[in-house]
């Protein structure tokens, strides 16, 4: 990286002139040595172009300020001047869409940041949200280049603002490939998406180092902030990969199910996949049973156009689903309850892992299914010490703000300020369905005889018996499968083998949907 001027001697024609270009662009391009890019490589990372070129369709990256230098001096940097700055910024396309991307080069200063390479970076932001086009960030850096000082640090500051302003506008990726440390590890969580390669990749506000010396506890860089702890414990990434090559396929994968912008809608695709399929199989996949689990993914897959969707967040908050997916070609957002993991309940974690995926679909423009089968907000001390009454009320914001059609289906259970959390009717869902299993209530049949007939079970001869009766009698009177039909509350009770037909049907005709929230700056959503 000892890389002074080496501009060729004055050329005489447009000739010479050319070639002094190509020999420019040809440094920038091979980078800063052979020896730099086989020890990226051994790391078992691929280079900055390299990845470029797996996201981007072939031939499509045009780049931006490609022989932009730093002009910092001291500390020896006015003896290493490479071109690029350690960031490769640009354009290209994915399935042929506009997208915009930067990349660090951990080859060239470790991909630190500093003034040039902070300014190409609010270049290509700010150029994106101007042409309405995602933005996608390859992160591999080492944090601030400290012999910039505070340059280096506002330089930061630039970039947060634009993830702020661009922030339901366009969608914005961040893919880490390498270590994100300090402040830098603001900006993937302030967009929408953060994936993550496991062994390579780490997030983290202090390291390893800080953290022993302070609170004396010893631990590894990826058992501080690797991918499977930030897609398992804290949440902060929504995907995490064995390689790079899969990681990135995956981000296509996602940018092919969201719009280019707020203003528009997501991609519609031909769909082979019949509307009115009928899927029969719903009828046994679902016990009838409320306290018997199953898996409500298989349900997912029985719905959406040949059985695929892009769970987000798949091992955080297990106890919720979030996915993207498509019905009859149209991408669709879905929610659902997750009876596989802690009955699925609400708690804290399911309820900002929603919200923010709700929020995230009004943004785009994207519809909101909502599955429920939910038997309430999970209880304890460690939850209500932590805070469920304002996370939860976090994710009925969400559903309440959104403005995108909206539909919930009730398979079974539906209890208590659960229900009216996951987008029920009083809160403004669109549509209602409702199968013959649904069972609405305050509460469980059995705990609500307790509270109900509790004299008169305490004063029978025989009280189990009487309990059982006071139960029977609670689940005819309030808990049949039309009680909430009849009072307006569910628009209908479907066959669930009908399912996917009468969601595609409710969805066309939602596709124009128009819906206007009160003239505010903003609203005050609870944090």
């Amino acid at each position: 990286m000892t890389v002074v001027d080496q501009t060729p001697s004055e050329p005489v024609d447009a000739r010479g002139r050319v070639a002094e270009l190509h020999s420019l662009r040809g440094q920038a391009l091979n980078g800063p040595s052979d020896r730099a890019t086989e020890a990226q490589h051994a790391k078992g990372k691929l280079t900055a172009r390299e990845r470029i070129a797996l996201l981007l369709d072939e031939g499509s990256f045009r780049e931006v300020e490609q022989l932009r230098r730093h002009r910092a001096t001291g500390f020896g940097l006015e003896a290493k001047k490479p071109y690029t700055d350690g960031v490769i910024t640009g354009w290209g396309t994915v399935e042929g869409r506009t997208v915009f991307v930067y990349a660090h080069d951990f080859r060239i200063f470790g991909g630190a940041l500093g003034e040039a390479h902070a300014t190409k970076i609010h270049k290509i932001m700010d150029m994106a949200i101007s042409a309405g086009a995602p933005l996608v960030s390859l992160n591999d850096g080492a944090g601030a280049r400290i012999q910039e000082g505070v340059s280096a640090l506002a330089g930061y500051g630039g970039i947060f603002q634009r993830n702020t302003k661009a922030s339901g506008v366009i969608p914005q990726i961040s893919v880490m490939l390498g270590p994100c440390a300090g402040g830098a590890a603001y900006s993937p969580a302030l967009t929408d998406f953060v994936f993550m390669v496991r062994e390579t990749s780490q997030m983290f506000i202090t390291g390893p180092d800080v953290v022993k010396a302070v609170t004396g506890e010893e631990i590894t860089q990826n058992g501080l902030g690797g991918a499977d702890v930030h897609a398992e414990t804290s949440g902060v990434a929504h995907f995490a990969y064995d390689d790079e090559e899969t990681c990135i396929a995956e981000v296509r994968y996602l940018l092919a199910m969201l719009p280019s912008n707020n203003r528009e809608n997501p991609p519609v695709t031909e769909s082979e996949d019949p509307a009115d399929r009928r899927s029969e199989v719903l009828l046994d996949l679902v016990p009838a049973d409320g306290n018997r689990p199953y898996d409500m993914r298989k349900v997912i897959e029985e719905l959406v156009d040949d059985g695929d969707f892009l769970e987000i967040h798949e091992r955080w908050a297990t106890n919720i689903i979030c996915a993207l997916a498509r019905m009859n070609g149209q991408v669709v957002g879905i929610v659902a309850n997750q009876p596989q993991s802690l009955a699925g309940v609400l708690d804290i974690e399911a309820s900002e892992k929603a919200a923010r995926f709700v929020q995230m679909c009004d943004a785009f423009n994207i519809p909101i299914v909502t599955l429920l089968d939910v038997p309430g907000f999970l209880p304890g001390v460690d939850q209500e010490h932590g805070g469920i009454i304002r996370h939860g009320a976090k994710l009925l914001y969400a559903y309440c703000n959104a403005t995108v059609p909206r539909i919930s289906l009730i398979l079974r259970k539906a209890y208590g300020g659960a229900y009216i959390v996951m987008d029920s009717q009083s809160i403004g869902a669109d549509l209602t369905f409702a199968w013959p299993t649904n069972e609405i209530a305050v509460m469980g049949a059995e705990g609500a005889a307790n509270v109900i007939f509790r004299k008169q079970i305490a004063e029978a001869e025989d009280p189990e018996a009487m309990r059982v009766r006071m139960v029977k009698e609670y689940k005819a009177e309030l808990m049949h499968p039309y009680y909430a039909a009849e009072r307006g509350l569910v628009d209908d009770v479907i066959d669930p083998a009908e399912t996917r037909e009468v969601l595609v049907s409710a969805l066309a005709m939602l596709r124009t949907k128009h819906a206007d929230l009160p003239s505010r700056k903003h609203g005050n959503p609870p944090q």
